[in-house]
């Protein structure tokens, strides 16, 4: 059985996301700011003439540099942004997202996590993509996280895969039970087993790869006030309370059902490691109120690192070339970071 991939001495491995929005321009000027920020070097899975066309156009001093061999990017990187090729269909355009491009943006996440799971990459750092815009070619995906689970069965064939998505952030860190799924289907998609398993995944990578000795779990209910004692929804009674049960009974420190309304100001995030959510707008929007600026989407439950910012394409500004790379940068660190870590606990 191959071992979980993730030497912090090799590069991490960099997707370009959709080339219309704002991830190439985030990923040279991260480059722009590796002395300063102390990052790690990595190789950027894209189209090194649509890299280098965007640099000019950011008036960014990037030089780029296409690499064949990803032994040679961290010495490359010192000097110039390493590129692995991955040509697009067509030129991209800032801010107009073109469904030709569909496949190179998908190969670009393939290669990229190929390229982990080989051992030439440390971890993955994904930049965003547009679910509509791949939707056509072949992804049947809801998103980043579905795709990465694939992948993984794909590269590691003979172990089960359970991706978890977790929003990290020195203030606070969330994981929401479902995700890209329409508000109606929350309900029946929340399950005793799903919270269960959510909440061990969510332990063990609070444990290995945030170095937290005694994870602290606080769960939401789904209804307003936790259901009211059952006046307003019986999910609470019903399902979300036996999955705590027998969690607590299996040792982990997990409390809840808490209203979602009063879990999130300061003092109340003082009194746990991380949220389990019941759904995405619930862990969301309290985790981008409080960092937006410097959030890690990471995901948990598989067998390499992958970090991504917490935002999107953000086409609307893609072509003024005002976008923030800090979330990106959170994102090089802390992919680093858990690489690091995961290493060490192997040679352990």
């Amino acid at each position: 059985m191959r071992e979980p991939a993730g030497n912090p001495q090799e590069p991490l491995a960099v997707s370009m996301g959709d080339p219309a929005g704002i991830g190439l321009e985030i990923t040279l000027k991260a480059w722009a700011m590796r002395a300063k920020e102390r990052l790690p070097p990595f190789v950027l899975f894209a189209d090194p003439n649509a890299a280098a066309e965007r640099a000019r156009s950011l008036g960014l001093a990037v030089p780029i540099a296409p690499v064949e061999m990803l032994s040679a990017a961290s010495e490359t990187f010192k000097t110039a942004l390493p590129v692995r090729s991955v040509p697009l269909g067509v030129r991209a355009r800032p801010g107009v997202p073109d469904p030709a491009n569909a496949a190179a943006v998908i190969a670009s996440i393939e290669q990229a996590t190929a390229a982990v799971a080989a051992g030439k990459a440390a971890a993955l750092v994904t930049n965003p993509i547009a679910k509509h815009v791949v939707a056509g070619a072949d992804f049947p995906y809801p998103g980043h996280t579905d795709f990465l689970a694939a992948l993984a069965a794909r590269h590691w064939p003979k172990r089960r895969h359970c991706a978890v998505m977790m929003l990290a952030a020195q203030a606070l860190r969330v994981v929401p039970l479902t995700v890209h799924i329409p508000f109606v289907d929350v309900a029946k998609a929340i399950s005793r087993n799903k919270i269960c398993e959510t909440v061990r995944i969510t332990h063990a990578a609070l444990k290995c790869d945030f170095g937290v000795q005694r994870p602290r779990i606080a769960v939401t209910g789904l209804n307003p006030h936790a259901g009211e004692e059952g006046t307003i929804g019986r999910e609470e009674i019903d399902v979300i309370a036996p999955a705590i049960r027998e969690l607590s009974a299996e040792g982990l420190d997990v409390t809840g059902p808490h209203p979602a309304d009063t879990l999130f100001h300061a003092t109340a995030r003082a009194t746990y490691d991380a949220a389990v959510c019941m759904y995405h707008d619930q862990a969301l929007i309290p985790f981008k109120t409080v960092a937006f600026e410097d959030g890690v989407n990471v995901t948990l439950g598989l067998p390499f690192v992958r970090t991504s910012p917490d935002h999107g394409t953000a086409f609307g500004i893609a072509a003024a070339g005002c976008a923030s790379a800090s979330s990106f940068i959170e994102s090089l660190k802390l992919a680093a970071a858990i690489a690091a870590a995961r290493a060490a606990a192997k040679a352990a």
